[in-house]
């Protein structure tokens, strides 16, 4: 027969061996099938650690998975699944918090008390921490999936309200500035790595592309055909293509070095490429006197084809947006033939 009992720690203010309410690790000691056995369970959840015994008692056997070798695991599982070298990295960075934080606890063992604790240790946004426990499900399904739990602990953290900030295109003006600031950006000092030409160059991309910062830096020459620039293929295989203005495409060629790239060495990691052109960006916006940031690009472009008429369905395709219904979050209130109906509603309620 088998006892389950409570190995408290020294800075438990419980001695009693059976108490169930506190989270000190739980043992097992007895007999089973004539063989002794005095060990911990890995589980600091009375109920677990139950139904743990009555399982071994019933001659079923699972295998206890500590949580350093389940994140290895789910690292080799996600780049089996060919995931992106980003969601790959964030994976790995939740990976190495986890086993720092829970070391060689059994991922059964982990409750819903320590995810809230290990959560009260993140200094991110409330955007950044929604992602994080997203990425904190899939490895506890994971998990569950590999039988080494039976529940997600994750699934019941309530992720942080996040209140997402207003879309803000530059205003004509600004965009101005920031032009006016390209023929005075410094060409010295840590920034000469760097030309006006060159930024002027990188900015008009992202101004009529409406590329990512990372899509932009790694952007090879062979996506540029004449003026028209492959954006990425459809699920259904149908291409996208962008038409570039012809001064635009000039000045990519003039200010790009030899090599497949026209902002990228091609050495190095694409990341530290793209560190580099934010700190470029953020001293031409000091030189210029905008406050902004290489998506606010990426607005502008979507907002200037919604104020023309484009259709949200269309300009959701330029993006790259998995659903329309990403696209009508963020611009929505851009959407021209949206805003002329309801000043036509507003005005009929005048008569």
């Amino acid at each position: 027969m088998l006892n389950l009992w409570r190995r408290h720690l020294q800075s438990c203010p419980h001695r009693v061996r059976t108490y169930k309410k506190c989270s000190c690790p739980i043992w097992v000691q007895g007999t089973l099938r004539g063989t002794w056995m005095k060990r911990s369970l890995g589980v600091r959840n009375w109920e677990a650690a139950q139904t743990i015994v009555r399982e071994w008692e019933a001659g079923v056997v699972r295998e206890v998975k500590t949580v350093s070798l389940a994140c290895e695991a789910f690292l080799k599982d996600c780049a089996a699944r060919r995931l992106s070298d980003a969601s790959l990295g964030k994976y790995r960075l939740l990976a190495g918090e986890l086993t720092r934080e829970f070391g060689d606890r059994s991922v059964a063992s982990i409750s819903l008390h320590d995810l809230r604790s290990y959560r009260e240790g993140w200094d991110v946004s409330p955007i950044s921490a929604r992602k994080k426990i997203e990425r904190l499900r899939t490895f506890f399904k994971f998990c569950i999936e590999s039988e080494w739990t039976r529940e997600n602990p994750a699934a019941l953290v309530k992720p942080p309200q996040a209140r997402p900030s207003p879309t803000l295109p530059f205003t004509a003006e600004e965009i101005a500035k920031i032009f006016r600031a390209t023929e005075a950006y410094p060409n010295k000092g840590v920034y000469s790595f760097q030309s006006g030409k060159r930024i002027k160059a990188f900015v008009n991309l992202l101004q009529y592309s409406g590329l990512r910062i990372r899509d932009a830096v790694t952007l090879s020459k062979d996506r540029l055909d004449g003026n028209k620039l492959f954006l990425y293929t459809q699920k259904t295989g149908q291409p996208v293509w962008l038409p570039l203005p012809e001064s635009v495409v000039r000045e990519l060629h003039e200010v790009s070095p030899a090599g497949e790239y026209f902002f990228w060495s091609g050495n190095g990691l694409p990341k530290s490429a793209v560190a580099d052109w934010q700190r470029s960006l953020a001293r031409l916006f000091e030189i210029a006197g905008v406050k902004g940031h290489a998506h606010r690009f990426r607005d502008t472009f979507s907002v200037s084809l919604l104020k023309k008429g484009v259709p949200l369905e269309t300009v959701s395709i330029l993006l790259g947006h998995n659903s329309v219904r990403t696209t009508e979050k963020h611009y929505a209130p851009w959407v021209q033939s949206r805003q002329e109906a309801l000043e036509e509603a507003v005005m009929k309620a005048w008569e």
